[in-house]
């Protein structure tokens, strides 16, 4: 593990969007051609891909983790059942993928960066999305957990554990809040088109750590792709909550692309200074780990005053 920064310099976070099998070595070198101190990976590594995340276990950048739908895919539903190439009654993929993370995977839980003051706290692993109950089955077998109320509650007790002040929420699905138009972050762009298609249970554990005076400089997830079906345009990666909160959505879906006979591999980068995000910028790395383009989704307008 490389070694962490203190509170008081800059945190250079990357955030890896939705995955659907587009993990190559290359990755993990431009993530150290990136610099960057912490890794966040929301999920969808790909259909139950347990060499994707078997690659990404082994990556030697400190790492948080939750799990997609995709990651239950041929587990969590009865047609999804119907399709498995395995024999589930011998093997259980879902579960290896879980034990490759360890304790770098923290749905419904935590992991905390004492150095840096700082606690990754996970919100509902394997979510669907959206205001109704979905993946029953595996909330109640693998968390036992029944309802969106019970969830909430789980997500609030990670956060009651965590050792630091500091909370980045790291989710599948974003919460519900950010909007109901097709274009927000978690909109719904799908016929019927509209309606806010976040998490309710992971809002309401957000809203219940803000009532406890917690710092949250950063919520990130993926799920709901940047391009959208209706119009294709791209949807809105990025919100500033009235109380200073960035809410990225980092699913720029596929992330690696062919572009005159380069490859280029996108990541969401976030630099946290004091506790506070002073920007994020959706990058595309090139065949020679270098920035090849650089949109900046978010910049502090004044500077951060360090504590003494």
């Amino acid at each position: 593990m490389t070694s962490q920064k203190t509170q008081s310099t800059t945190l250079k976070i990357a955030v890896v969007g939705d995955i659907h099998d587009q993990w190559e070595v290359e990755d993990g070198i431009a993530l150290k051609h990136l610099g960057v101190d912490l890794v966040l990976f929301v999920g969808d590594f790909g259909n139950e891909s347990v060499e994707v995340v078997r690659a990404i276990a082994s990556l030697d950048i400190p790492k948080a983790a939750v799990m997609g739908n995709h990651d239950a895919w041929f587990t969590a539903t009865e047609w999804g059942r119907k399709k498995c190439p395995y024999d589930r009654s011998k093997e259980d993929w879902v579960q290896e993928q879980l034990d490759l993370l360890g304790s770098a995977q923290v749905g419904y839980g935590k992991l905390d960066f004492p150095a840096w003051n700082l606690t990754v706290v996970g919100g509902r692993p394997f979510t669907w999305g959206g205001p109704e109950w979905r993946f029953a089955e595996i909330c109640k077998e693998r968390y036992g957990v029944t309802s969106l109320e019970e969830s909430a509650d789980k997500i609030t007790a990670a956060v009651k554990s965590a050792a630091s002040d500091t909370i980045i929420f790291l989710g599948h699905n974003g919460p519900s809040g950010l909007g109901d138009r097709p274009e927000d972050p978690c909109g719904k762009d799908w016929h019927p088109i509209g309606g806010d298609f976040g998490d309710p249970d992971f809002g309401e554990a957000i809203s219940q750590t803000i009532a406890t005076g917690k710092n949250i400089p950063l919520v990130t997830f993926g799920h709901m792709h940047h391009s959208l079906r209706h119009t294709k345009t791209l949807r809105k990666p990025i919100f500033r909550s009235p109380e200073g909160t960035i809410y990225l959505n980092a699913a720029s879906v596929p992330r690696i692309v062919e572009n005159d006979g380069q490859k280029l591999r996108n990541f969401s980068l976030v630099s946290l200074e004091a506790g506070v995000v002073t920007q994020a910028s959706l990058v595309w790395v090139g065949d020679d780990f270098q920035v090849a383009s650089e949109e900046i989704l978010y910049e502090r307008s004044h500077p951060v005053v360090q504590p003494a």
